[in-house]
């Protein structure tokens, strides 16, 4: 996520040019916060203490995304619209179009986020992507610097559950199966 920053650093020093997507997977189970996230909970810092999990805040904002399972994006946007929902509509336009040619519509959460829980998939904000069953596939989140946005988002593909439930006290989202693999869907999202 540090590269991530980076690149929107920059496209911040460029007038022209400056657009990047990048896809990744994370090594280790790691537990990202969002950057104005202030709430930690405890038994998350035994966890990492442990070993279980690594510990890394993001440049974006949002709520604790659990990496590991997962495919992460991010977006460096050098000219976006200036109005943030107009932003993510249009950022998150490949990704619905992407889902669904597989025969996975997604459509938005609501505008306003609910509920307390410092899981980024408890939530399904205006700026996250559900199936019509309301399982979050996706959640999204925006750092903006001088006119310039970095999106990052996490596309869940099979989280694991177990350690799912010690981190949030609840299950993983019952999500649709993909029908094709991983390779496959960085391909098709590219």
């Amino acid at each position: 996520m540090a590269i991530d920053e980076w690149l929107l650093d920059q496209a911040v020093g460029r007038t022209t040019g400056g657009a990047a997507l990048r896809f990744y997977r994370w090594q280790r189970p790691t537990l990202s916060l969002g950057f104005h996230q202030r709430r930690l909970e405890p038994h998350w810092l035994s966890l990492a203490e442990a070993g279980e999990i690594d510990l890394v805040r993001r440049p974006s904002g949002g709520r604790a995304v659990l990496h590991g399972g997962d495919l992460t994006y991010a977006l460096v946007w050098p000219n976006p619209p200036g109005r943030r929902p107009e932003a993510y509509g249009m950022a998150c336009r490949w990704l619905r179009e992407a889902f669904a040619e597989l025969g996975l519509p997604l459509g938005f959460g609501t505008p306003e986020a609910r509920g307390g829980s410092a899981n980024c998939f408890a939530t399904a904000t205006a700026a996250d992507l559900l199936h019509g069953c309301g399982a979050k596939r996706i959640g999204s989140a925006q750092l903006w610097r001088r006119g310039r946005l970095l999106q990052h988002g996490s596309i869940l593909l099979d989280p694991p559950s177990g350690l799912w439930r010690r981190l949030f006290g609840v299950d993983p989202p019952a999500l649709p199966p993909l029908p094709l693999g991983e390779e496959d869907l960085i391909l098709r999202l590219r």
